[in-house]
């Protein structure tokens, strides 16, 4: 029903920026909340950020301030700004949708890895 396809990922310096981006395929994708997730090694998958279809946010505190998601739904895509990087911030970065009127109507992409280090 939906497809997801991640980009953006690659190696940034502690402190530096990078936009990951998640082309979407589907129908009533501007329906669909819709995350990022991500997954360091040894560590269980963690939500980011989320972006409901009402354009309401949420984000992890370990990145508040710091990270902004958004949406467009013409281009239907969902984006993740990524400021002020850590090394902390190391992890494989999923996309992620979900249908609110069914919760077990969940996708995931690939993944595209992101690495912070000097």
């Amino acid at each position: 029903q939906v497809q997801l396809v991640e980009s953006g990922g690659g190696l940034v310096q502690p402190g530096g920026s990078l936009r990951l981006s998640c082309a979407a395929s589907g129908s009533f994708l501007r329906l669909y909340t819709m995350g990022w997730y991500r997954q360091a090694p040894g560590k269980q998958r963690e939500l980011v950020a989320r972006i409901t279809s009402r354009n309401i946010t949420n984000y992890a505190g370990s990145v508040t301030g710091r990270f902004t998601i958004s949406r467009d739904n013409a281009k239907s895509t969902v984006l993740l700004q990524m400021n002020s990087l850590k090394s902390e911030d190391t992890a494989v970065y999923y996309c992620n949708a979900e249908a609110p009127w069914n919760p077990t109507m969940t996708y995931w992409g690939q993944g595209t890895q992101v690495t912070v280090s000097s």
